[in-house]
Formats: C-alpha cells, sequence, structure tokens
C-alpha cells in the first residue's frame, strides 16, 4: 500500500486553526467553576490579584526568555559582528538592569498583596445595606455541619444563602485542622480546633457552587464536599420555611451522632436546633472526634513520630 501523502499547507492551515481552539478550550475547563470564574465580591478580588500577580511576573519571564534567544543568536560563532570581550568585568548598565527589574518586581508584586490582604481581610465585614446572614460552621469527619442561629435551623453538607447577601461564616473544627473553600466565593481559610475563624463572603447572583475541603485530614479527605446554593432572597425565606419544625433537632444527642467518622455523607437538614451548640464545640466543652486513627488498617491521617508525640 501507497504511503498517505498530507500537503505541507494544509497540514500548516490545519494546525493554525487547532490551536487557538486547543487553547481557547484548556483556558475555558480551567476558569469554568473555579477561581477564575468568581461569583462574588471577595472572589473578583482574588481573581484579580491572581491575574495582575502573573502579568507582572509575566513582565520579566517573557522579556528573559526572549533576550536569552536574543543573546544566543546575536553571539552565534559565525557572526562576525557579535563582539567578544573575554576580559570584560563590569558595565554599570547591566548592573542597574540586573538589579532594577527584581526589586521593581518585590515592589510591585508586595505592593498588590499588601492592598489585597488589607481590602480582604477574612474578619472585616463587607461593605452592604443588607443585614449579614450568620452561619456557624463545623469540621467534623468527613462531612461539614452549618447551623443557620437567627433560622434555628441545620444542615449537613449542604449550604444554602440568599444572593446578594453577604455571609458572616463563624468557622471552628471538632477534629484535625481543616480548611473551608468555596472557589468561586473565595478566600480559603482553616478551620481549627478549640478556635473560631471568621469570614465574610457574597454571592452577587443565583447558582450552584462546589465548596470542598482543602486541607488533608485523612481518609474521607477527598470526598468531603458540600453543595453551595445561593438563590434569590424570597426562595431563601421559602427553603428555611420548608426545613424549619421538620425532621430531627440538633442536639448534643444529634450532634454525638455526627462526631462518628463518615464518608460520602449526602446533604440532610435539623428542623431546630440547641442554640448553645456551636459554642460548646467550639470551646471545647463537647470532646472533640477522635480524628484519624494510626493504628487503623486503612490509616490515612496522623501519624505518631518515634517520640510518641503526635
Amino acid at each position: 500500500m501507497g504511503r498517505l501523502q498530507i500537503p505541507k499547507g494544509s497540514l500548516c492551515r490545519a494546525l493554525r486553526g487547532a490551536l487557538p481552539c486547543g487553547l481557547s478550550s484548556v483556558g475555558l475547563a480551567s476558569c469554568s467553576g473555579g477561581v477564575l470564574d468568581p461569583l462574588g465580591p471577595v472572589g473578583a478580588e482574588n481573581a484579580t490579584i491572581l491575574i495582575d500577580s502573573a502579568v507582572i511576573m509575566l513582565a520579566i519571564v517573557v522579556p528573559t526568555i526572549l533576550l536569552a534567544f536574543w543573546v544566543a543568536w546575536r553571539y552565534r560563532a559565525s557572526n562576525p559582528r557579535g563582539e567578544y570581550l573575554p576580559y570584560w568585568s563590569y558595565s554599570g548598565r547591566v548592573e542597574a538592569v540586573v538589579w532594577s527589574i527584581p526589586t521593581l518586581t518585590v515592589m510591585f508584586l508586595g505592593g498588590l498583596i499588601w492592598i489585597g490582604s488589607y481590602e480582604l481581610d477574612p474578619f472585616r465585614p463587607l461593605p452592604s445595606k443588607v443585614r449579614p446572614l450568620e452561619v456557624q460552621v463545623v469540621s467534623l469527619d468527613w462531612k461539614w455541619l452549618f447551623i443557620y442561629p437567627q433560622q434555628g435551623i441545620a444542615t449537613i453538607n449542604q449550604l444554602v444563602v440568599p444572593a446578594a447577601t453577604p455571609v458572616h461564616f463563624s468557622i471552628t473544627s471538632a477534629s484535625v485542622f481543616n480548611a473551608f473553600f468555596v472557589p468561586r466565593l473565595g478566600s480559603m481559610i482553616y478551620a481549627m480546633p478549640g478556635m473560631v475563624s471568621q469570614l465574610h463572603l457574597q454571592a452577587d447572583d443565583p447558582g450552584q457552587l462546589l465548596g470542598i475541603s482543602a486541607q488533608f485530614s485523612g481518609d474521607g479527605f477527598s470526598d468531603m464536599q458540600f453543595q453551595v446554593k445561593s438563590v434569590p432572597a424570597a426562595d431563601f425565606g421559602a427553603w428555611v420555611a420548608s426545613v424549619r419544625g421538620t425532621g430531627p433537632v440538633l442536639d448534643r444527642a444529634a450532634y454525638a451522632e455526627l462526631l462518628q467518622q463518615a464518608q460520602r455523607v449526602p446533604p440532610s437538614t435539623y428542623g431546630g436546633i440547641d442554640p448553645q451548640l456551636f459554642l460548646a464545640v467550639a470551646n471545647q466543652q463537647i470532646a472533640p472526634g477522635p480524628g484519624p486513627q494510626p493504628g487503623g488498617p486503612h490509616h490515612a491521617g496522623r501519624e505518631v513520630s518515634t517520640s510518641g508525640k503526635d
């Protein structure tokens, strides 16, 4: 059989057409549903800082790469016009360029990060004329508990918030360290046992988002995700009314069951709560969960050091 012949011009045209489409597909896939596809003001500021930082660094990286190719071409052995100075040792202009560019880069990046860190302080309330929604968050093995103290309800692995309304999260852990993160809303923050972290977020528009655990915490870490639903204010009120008074009550006995380790826990709701439960968990008046155990056959969490300390 004869070998298939492809005209070179056709191949080049095909590659030129396929490359932009491929790059666009990769870009869209990487942005959709992630930090570069924000749904709220904090997420938008985080994405801006990320893009600005990348642009500042590319302003250094790209010219450096191009200059390396230019030097190799300019001073190739076959180019007699490339001046060769074997005894050259110092140039004030070269020194100025070598030191000024990194200095300016550090200044620009440092200023960008400093301003962003101040404006996006997780403890700082978001400016809004709407009263914030209070949500208390407890990280468990391996599930998320959301308590709505103002509404008197609670949920497991499901966070429902009204759109265009600031949400004030009080976050703690009933086990090992964890990290609360909704990529499209921004600002990942740690959930720590015996402490309460504060976080202010907002979803500007209705939508369904993904929340994740961003800190390895044992066997069930990879499935420790939760649903985030941003709904219109009227729909949020209707959802609260449908949950309140129905189903079990989240008291200390029900919470003791939640402390048991479980993986891939489906979303569920509690029609009533113990109003002092979150404070009891945060202050460790209720003993925390055991956490990943090193003696188990499927252990994937903490290890015991040779000195006998965790």
